[in-house]
């Protein structure tokens, strides 16, 4: 009482002085908090994507070959992108009702119930609320439902969307060379109009949440008024509990309706979060041994032991597969188209594991070894050269904790590309494009041969590097290989069998069996398919 009579004796302009600066002191406090609270829910979201994404993106480069055969590489960039932006959105609109809302739904309650006792409201009264009030989350779940099945076909088009821009930017020149611009064209316009109709979908059922929940809480305001007004006209309620009840009903209202916005926010990243999930749950079929071994540089012998191999179950691949590699030979494998070359030794590395047999190194099967320790055996140079969009130097330097240039410098000129580099711009720090575009095939190829030699491995694979080149290309790739090969295991997966003419040994696949095994002159004697092969190829 005493503050308030010194507030009264207090002068008018003084008091309207005291007025305004509240007014501006309390706004600046508002901003002051809101600023930090969007802020923080905004910084709270990002630093959760920010980890997804991480962890998305170490699952999908530690999974094996298998799975990247079933999916393909736009949607799983989807993933990355677009689905945890979904994500995101929920956790920074979301979060704060979440915890906010439910307070104060609960708060509301109390303050109803105890109006009821403090004015003797019969339960009755209550429980018609209990059973009027399902009117509003009813609709709210039944659309929230359809909201989740259709943020996953929304989500499906921009992964059809992402495919179709992967798959055109990264072949734009065959697109162009076969004039299929206006295709790729439509075939984009179908995937992009798929995902406008699916989101004006997610969008309009979105819209439906509100005015649904608004109209529910209307027909419950109308149904509790008419019973509560009938109850004070016949003199069972006083008019001031009825109001004192109603405005804390009525309070009610306010969390239903932000809770049902969220409800429909949540089902959409709920779509999103099933996608992300579905890939870190994702078992390989790659699995380390519990107390895996290091193998050290190969002393003795490569063996395939009776190995069995398939995509799918019971098509096999290859069928019983068994030979030896002896340190420091050069094995060759030839076949038709479908033979099984490649699959054969993409098991060496592990990217597959055989589904029957085994593999060993110096006596140790490579299933029990370290992954690290086993690739680090085994360098590859393949017919598609993969570089990346960085330096030579880095290009070549792959794979190495250090980047040495003197190093980089002599694997270089091993592989015949130290001439080519020094007559670029800027020499070994040149951005060589995406997958190395600015090089032509035979400088990407010795390139990769480079990084090979850098990395100094005993068993050395090669899938046919000089097949897609010119004469004089192929020439300086065939060098640096020959270079390359100088005292280690190779195997070598020849398509053109002039180039493997001098090999140690020959085997020839056919429908993943070993039909024959043997040198070239000795293969080409014996008349069997090995020499069919080379009559095919020579004929002309």
């Amino acid at each position: 009482l005493d503050f308030i009579y010194r507030i009264n004796a207090m002068p008018r302009l003084v008091m309207l002085n005291w007025i305004i600066g509240i007014a501006v002191a309390l706004t600046l406090f508002k901003a002051f908090f809101q600023y930090w609270q969007t802020y923080l829910m905004s910084d709270t979201s990002h630093r959760v994507i920010r980890d997804m994404r991480e962890k998305l993106y170490t699952k999908l480069i530690r999974l094996p070959l298998s799975f990247y055969s079933r999916r393909r590489t736009g949607e799983l960039v989807s993933r990355i992108t677009y689905d945890t932006g979904v994500v995101r959105d929920a956790i920074s609109e979301g979060l704060m009702d979440a915890v906010l809302q439910p307070m104060e739904l609960v708060v509301n309650i109390i303050i109803l119930l105890t109006i009821r006792w403090v004015f003797g409201i019969p339960w009755s009264f209550v429980l018609m609320i209990c059973v009027v009030m399902p009117m509003i989350i009813y609709p709210v779940i039944r659309i929230g439902k359809m909201l989740k099945k259709i943020s996953h076909k929304a989500q499906d088009a921009m992964s059809d969307i992402n495919s179709s821009l992967y798959e055109s930017m990264s072949g734009v020149r065959v697109v162009q060379a076969f004039g299929m611009e206006s295709y790729e064209e439509k075939r984009f316009g179908k995937f992009n109009w798929g995902f406008y109709k699916a989101m004006m979908r997610h969008i309009g059922r979105n819209l439906l949440i509100h005015p649904s929940a608004e109209f529910a809480i209307v027909i419950c305001g109308c149904v509790v008024a008419w019973v509560g007004v009938s109850r004070v006209i016949e003199n069972q309620m006083s008019p001031g509990a009825f109001i004192a009840f109603s405005a804390a009903l009525f309070s009610l209202f306010r969390p239903f309706k932000r809770l049902s916005r969220l409800h429909g926010i949540n089902q959409t990243a709920l779509a999103a979060a099933e996608r992300i999930f579905s890939v870190l749950d994702e078992k390989s079929d790659i699995v380390e041994a519990k107390k895996p071994i290091y193998i050290p540089k190969i002393r003795n012998d490569i063996v395939y032991n009776g190995v069995w191999f398939s995509y799918e179950p019971e098509k096999w691949v290859l069928r019983d597969v068994s030979f030896k590699v002896r340190v420091g030979e050069v094995l060759a494998v030839v076949g038709s188209s479908g033979s099984g070359k490649t699959t054969l030794l993409n098991l060496l590395p592990r990217f597959y594991d055989p589904q029957k047999g085994e593999i060993l190194i110096d006596g140790k099967p490579i299933r029990e070894a370290a992954l690290r320790s086993l690739r680090n055996q085994v360098g590859i140079v393949t017919q598609e050269t993969i570089l990346f969009n960085d330096s030579i130097s880095a290009n070549i330097a792959y794979g190495q904790t250090q980047m040495d240039q003197a190093r980089i410098d002599e694997a270089a000129r091993i592989a015949n590309a130290h001439d080519f580099v020094k007559k670029l711009p800027q020499g070994y720090q040149t951005v060589i494009g995406d997958r190395g575009f600015r090089l032509s095939g035979g400088e990407r190829q010795r390139i990769a041969i480079a990084r090979a030699v850098l990395r100094n491995p005993p068993i050395l694979i090669l899938d046919e590097a000089t097949s897609a080149l010119d004469t004089e290309s192929e020439r300086l790739v065939q060098e640096a290989l020959h270079n390359l090969m100088q005292g280690r295991t190779v195997l070598v997966i020849a398509h053109r069998l002039s180039t493997i003419k001098d090999a140690d040994r020959i085997l020839v696949l056919r429908d993943g069996l070993i039909a024959e095994e043997g040198r070239h002159d000795d293969l080409l004697r014996q008349g069997g398919l090995y020499q069919k092969l080379h009559e095919m190829q020579f004929s002309a």
